[in-house]
């Protein structure tokens, strides 16, 4: 390629997204390539004598400097590269913002304005730390620094369940990219929540497997600090008609399938802090078939996969007549869509299960399973 060639060059750009983001799409990329033009002008001006003739054809040489302006122009600074510095200075950082916030509401627990910008810090800190998940083998700076226990404290923040005081405001964004407001906090951002992504993207499966000492540090200090009791907790105050609140829940669920595919052995000690129960009850809550209520199901069956603890537990809970009213549904007509089967396989995969166990067997046939069964397959 010569260089009047390279002069011409448009790189690709790619597909078109489906959806341009607040309809300014074009107008930015229309924009861009304004903007690239007015650029490459001020750049052949530049290069050209003050005697010259614009019209007249470029020199080889005064392409070859037009080129190095480009390409000095596109150059950017490279952000600070993250490593164990870096690292503790984010985590004394985020220590300090959290003790902050936590003062300040104490101080002013009737007046979340004096609050407000410290909320706003130690979420943009938080957000920041998302980072660390790039680099697996520096999570024991978490557990060593007592990050993950503040983290684990956080959880329970108070900004979920904080009464608003004035008339009823949506949830908006903020002046912050990816900040959304509380409407109830007349504008915190959800603190529990955004602990919760952070959560979800430092025991991401692929992650763990990355460094198995730094993730075995990681969930020994999660489990010691009994998360699972804590994500059970925030979830039961969390409201699943905001959008934002329903994706928490969902990403407090593959939290919990993380850890249970890393170390299987948790499963019962989850079950026990109260995981069970709560699954359960949202399993059979009468709310409109989506994506929470079947992964829901997913991770009852992973929770009763090879494990006779949890399956007599699921038992005592009266778990296998909650299993017969979700499959029974399915007695009259069959799932309507690919999603709607996959919760039924989980069920029944539940189901099955369980019935490893004589006791839940005794229950089956008490809560008419065999009937049902038999209703089903004569369809």
């Amino acid at each position: 390629m010569d260089v009047g060639e390279l002069l011409n060059y448009q790189p690709d750009r790619g597909a078109k997204r489906i959806r341009d983001e607040e309809g300014g799409g074009e107008e930015a990329r229309g924009g861009k390539q304004l903007k690239g033009a007015r650029d490459l002008a001020r750049h052949r001006e530049a290069a050209l004598g003050p005697g010259d003739d614009p019209d007249q054809e470029d020199t080889s040489e005064d392409r070859k400097r037009i080129l190095e302006k480009l390409m000095d122009s596109e150059e950017e600074p490279e952000g600070e590269p993250v490593d164990e510095s870096s690292v503790k200075k984010m985590i004394l950082t985020f220590e300090k913002r959290s003790y902050k916030n936590q003062e300040l509401r104490i101080k002013f627990p009737d007046n979340p304005e004096k609050f407000m910008e410290a909320e706003l810090d130690l979420n943009d800190i938080i957000q920041e730390m998302h980072v660390v998940a790039t680099m697996p083998e520096l999570y024991h700076l978490l557990v060593e620094l007592n990050a993950v226990h503040s983290l684990l404290g956080l959880l329970s923040h108070e900004n979920t369940d904080i009464l608003h005081y004035g008339p009823p405001l949506p949830p908006t964004q903020s002046d912050r990219p990816g900040v959304y407001l509380r409407s109830d906090l007349n504008g915190a951002p959800h603190i529990a929540i955004a602990v919760v992504d952070l959560l979800q993207e430092l025991t991401d499966i692929d992650t763990l497997q990355e460094s198995e000492e730094g993730a075995e540090v990681l969930i020994d200090a999660l489990l010691e600090g009994q998360v699972v009791a804590l994500l059970v907790q925030n979830m039961e105050r969390l409201d699943e008609q905001v959008k934002e609140e329903a994706d928490g829940v969902y990403n407090t669920l593959a939290i919990v399938e993380n850890m249970a595919e890393f170390r299987p052995g948790l499963c019962t000690e989850a079950a026990q802090q109260g995981l069970m129960q709560w699954l359960l009850k949202r399993v059979k809550a009468k709310l409109p078939f989506e994506a929470n209520k079947l992964y829901c199901s997913e991770i009852l069956a992973i929770v009763l996969q090879n494990n006779d603890s949890t399956r007599e537990l699921l038992g005592e809970m009266d778990g296998i007549d909650v299993l017969l009213q979700q499959l029974s549904v399915f007695k009259r007509h069959n799932p309507s869509t690919a999603e709607e089967q996959e919760m039924m396989e989980n069920l029944f995969d539940s189901l099955c299960s369980c019935l490893m166990l004589s006791a839940n067997r005794d229950r089956f046939l008490k809560g008419e399973g065999l009937q049902l069964m038999n209703l089903m397959l004569s369809r």
